[in-house]
């Protein structure tokens, strides 16, 4: 796995990965940038959320659960001093579907968070990781 990330002026940067796509990533303007894009602090929990995201809907489609969607709200905190790590993220998973069994959702969230979601076991390393979860129900279409 390969990425690429380059100066385009002030603290805006463009991130491209090699699987050919870009991402424009740029400070606070007290930082000195303008607001172009989001802070690549920011990327990194959004990499996490997507990461473990793409984990639960797969197990749960691969247990035969119908999931209609997946949203993961992530909340973070980050040390004072540099290097500023995050110190605590929570993510918040709301999965909706028709039928969804409540414990499928949470066993998909704790294989996730256990064994299968790199981003967030790497940055388990120097924050506290916790998960909660809702199941929406939506009701299955008439025959």
């Amino acid at each position: 796995m390969e990425a690429r990330v380059k100066l385009l002026e002030n603290v805006c940067f463009v991130g491209e990965t090699g699987s050919g796509h870009a991402v424009v990533m740029d400070g606070a303007p007290e930082g000195g940038g303008r607001n172009l894009g989001p802070r690549p602090m920011e990327m990194v929990l959004i990499g996490a959320g997507g990461c473990t995201s793409y984990d639960v809907v797969t197990i749960l489609r691969n247990s035969k659960q119908d999931v209609t969607g997946c949203e993961v709200k992530v909340s973070a905190e980050r040390a004072a001093t540099d290097p500023k790590v995050f110190t605590k993220i929570h993510l918040h998973f709301v999965v909706s579907g028709r039928n969804l069994l409540p414990n499928r959702v949470e066993h998909a969230i704790r294989l996730s968070a256990e064994k299968y979601c790199s981003a967030t076991m790497m940055l388990a390393k120097t924050a506290e990781v916790t998960h909660s979860h809702e199941v929406v129900q939506e009701p299955v279409a008439a025959a």
